[in-house]
C-alpha cells in the first residue's frame, strides 16, 4: 500500500509538471478570480494555521485575490483534509500540508480519503523543528533530566500534542522508543496553550512555531529541539540527538490541492507559493516563528511527501499506533 502511495504522488506530480491540462477543467487564465480558501485541519494558533495564514496573506497581495483560512479541526487533521478532498478541483480549494498528513496515511484505519490518490503536491514552503516544551514549574530541565524522571515517576508524566498521530506525537513515540521514558500522552482536539501555560498538565511535544514566543518571554521552558541541528530561532536550545544519538523529527509545511486540478493552476500556484516564500519579508517571518523556507517545486514535493509517509509509516507500525 505505501508503494502504491508513493507511486501516486509521483505520479501525480509528474502530471501537474508536464501533463496537458484535464479537458473540460479551466487553466490558469484569469485565475483567481473569486476567493481561494486554504484549509486547514488545525484550530486558529496551531502551528499550521499560522503557516497559512503568512502564504495566504502573501498569495492574496502576489495573486490579487483573497486567500482564505478555512479552519476545520478535528480527529487528527482529518475532518479538515476530508473536505479538501472532496472539494471541486477548480483551485479554489488548497490545503495547508503537514508531516502529519503523510502519518496518517498509515496511522488511520478508516479513512474516507485516500491522500495519495486524493491530493495532488503543489509546493513545499519550509521545514521546522519540533521542540519539547515544559511548564516551569515542570522539575526537569535537560533531555536526561527528563528521561531520568519520568523513569522515577512512572506513568505520571504527561505530554500534551494536538492529537494522535500528529507529527509531534509520532516524534514523541520515536522519543520514547529510543530513551524507554515513561510518558503518557494527552492529545487535545483543541490548542492545550492555556493548560500547559497553567500547569494543569507539565510538558508538550509540538512545533517551534506555536511554542516560540511563550519561550522567548519565558512562560514556557523548551528542553530540546527534535532537528538534528539547532534552531537559529532558538540557537541556546540544544538538539534532542546531543544526549540521544541518532535522534531526529522533523515537521514541515507546504499546499496541495485536489487531484484533478489543472496542471496550469497548480503550475502558477507553485511558481506564487515559491516566490513569496523566498520574499525577504516572508522568509523573515518564517524564520522568526522557527521555520527554515526551504521550499520545493512540484515533481520535488511529491517525491518528498512519498518518503515521508514510507519513513513514519515505519514509526507508526513499530509503536503499534492504531486509530480506527
Amino acid at each position: 500500500m505505501i508503494a502504491l502511495g508513493r507511486r501516486n504522488f509521483l505520479q501525480l506530480a509528474a502530471s501537474a509538471a508536464a501533463l496537458p491540462g484535464l479537458p473540460g477543467i479551466a487553466g490558469a487564465d484569469g485565475y483567481p478570480s473569486r476567493p481561494v480558501h486554504i484549509v486547514t485541519g488545525y484550530p486558529a494558533g496551531a502551528s499550521p494555521d499560522i503557516i497559512a495564514r503568512l502564504i495566504a496573506d502573501a498569495l492574496s497581495r502576489r495573486l490579487g485575490q483573497q486567500f482564505i483560512v478555512d479552519n476545520r479541526p478535528g480527529a487528527g487533521s482529518n475532518i479538515g483534509t476530508e473536505m479538501a478532498a472532496h472539494a471541486a478541483p477548480d483551485g479554489y480549494t488548497l490545503l495547508i500540508t503537514v508531516s502529519t498528513n503523510a502519518i496518517n496515511a498509515t496511522l488511520y484505519t478508516k479513512l474516507n480519503f485516500d491522500f495519495a490518490k486524493d491530493f495532488a503536491p503543489v509546493a513545499r514552503v519550509g521545514v521546522t523543528p519540533f521542540v519539547i516544551v515544559a511548564n516551569p514549574s515542570f522539575p526537569p530541565q535537560t533531555v536526561p533530566e527528563l528521561i531520568a524522571y519520568s523513569k522515577a515517576h512512572p506513568g505520571q508524566v504527561n505530554f500534551a500534542t494536538q492529537g494522535i498521530g500528529t507529527g509531534p506525537h509520532v516524534a514523541a513515540e520515536l522519543f520514547k522508543m529510543m530513551t524507554g521514558a515513561d510518558l503518557v500522552h494527552v492529545p487535545y482536539k483543541g490548542n492545550y496553550n492555556s493548560d500547559l501555560l497553567g500547569g494543569q498538565i507539565p510538558l508538550c511535544f509540538a512545533s517551534i512555531a506555536q511554542e516560540i514566543e511563550f519561550v522567548k518571554d519565558g512562560r514556557l521552558r523548551c528542553l530540546a529541539v527534535t532537528t538534528a541541528m539547532r534552531s537559529d530561532a532558538l540557537p541556546d536550545v540544544p538538539t534532542v540527538a546531543e544526549s540521544v544519538p541518532g535522534y531526529e523529527a522533523v515537521g514541515w509545511y507546504g499546499i496541495c490541492a485536489p487531484t484533478g486540478t489543472s496542471k496550469d493552476i497548480i503550475a502558477k500556484l507553485a511558481d506564487a507559493i515559491i516566490t513569496c516564500t523566498n520574499e525577504a519579508d516572508v522568509t523573515s517571518k518564517l524564520l522568526a516563528i522557527g521555520v527554515v523556507p526551504k521550499s520545493m517545486t512540484t515533481p520535488e514535493f511529491g517525491a518528498f511527501i512519498a518518503d515521508e509517509t514510507e519513513k513514519w509509516a515505519k514509526v507508526v507500525r513499530f509503536a503499534d499506533m492504531k486509530v480506527d
